[in-house]
């Protein structure tokens, strides 16, 4: 017996059936066409989980200094821009 009961003489009845209603070119395209969504598929889940990777690299755990620099940087940058709104009116 073959996979799940179905004997290799059957496989070869179904598949010579396949061919006859469909024909080789029609085949050949398809399986062309279903190997390169397989393999676009492929690619695209290997750079989104490479980009994943290269991002939980890339961030560090802040540093109380770097913190405080921004901290003072965004109030700098705050206290500017009423200035610059003062000064267009």
């Amino acid at each position: 017996m073959g996979m799940g009961g179905i004997s290799i003489w059957q496989l070869l009845i179904v598949l010579v059936i396949v061919l006859l209603l469909f024909g080789t070119k029609k085949l050949r395209n398809l399986g062309s066409d279903l190997g390169g969504a397989v393999k676009g598929f492929r690619s695209t889940m290997k750079d989104s989980s490479s980009a994943e990777e290269s991002s939980e690299t890339t961030e560090s755990p802040a540093d109380p200094e770097s913190l405080a620099e921004s901290a003072d940087s965004a109030e700098s940058s705050e206290q500017t821009e009423p200035e610059k709104e003062s000064t267009k009116v």
